[in-house]
């Protein structure tokens, strides 16, 4: 969807493999499709601190508000604090021999990235995200 400027509330999803091939990059769709992971401190959103908010690249809808991010330098991929209500879903994840909690779309069920515990106030939670799987929409509030 990385060309799309659907609306995310009427753009109609793909429904297969290959139609989601034909709207995602090679590499969203290894993330969001295929469960992949770009490699640490490689994602274009690292230290990004404009103003604005992240949504999925592979629907549009809107996941994060650029208020929730912080420092990801110990975590090496965009972290924020805070999921936009009902913006994401969260699986267990038994893969690589440990459990995780998977973060994926709600809307297009696209992998984002992992939650963890160990994130600042106000939740505590440190949501782990692949830059890939994420597109900026800048507010106008950096001036």
């Amino acid at each position: 969807m990385s060309d799309s400027d659907a609306d995310p509330e009427t753009y109609d999803l793909p429904e297969t493999d290959e139609e989601w091939r034909e709207v995602l990059t090679e590499e969203e769709y290894r993330v969001l499709r295929e469960e992949g992971t770009e490699p640490k401190f490689t994602g274009e959103f690292i230290g990004k601190d404009d103003d604005g908010s992240y949504v999925c690249a592979g629907c549009g809808a809107e996941l994060f508000d650029s208020a929730t991010k912080f420092d990801e330098e110990g975590s090496g991929w965009p972290s924020f604090y805070d999921a936009a209500e009902g913006s994401v879903e969260l699986r267990e994840d038994r893969s690589h021999g440990m459990v995780r909690t998977e973060v994926v779309c709600a809307r297009c069920g696209g992998h984002l990235g992992h939650v963890f515990e160990d994130g600042p106030d106000p939740t505590g939670k440190r949501f782990c995200i692949n830059s890939v799987a994420l597109e900026f929409e800048d507010d106008g509030r950096s001036g």
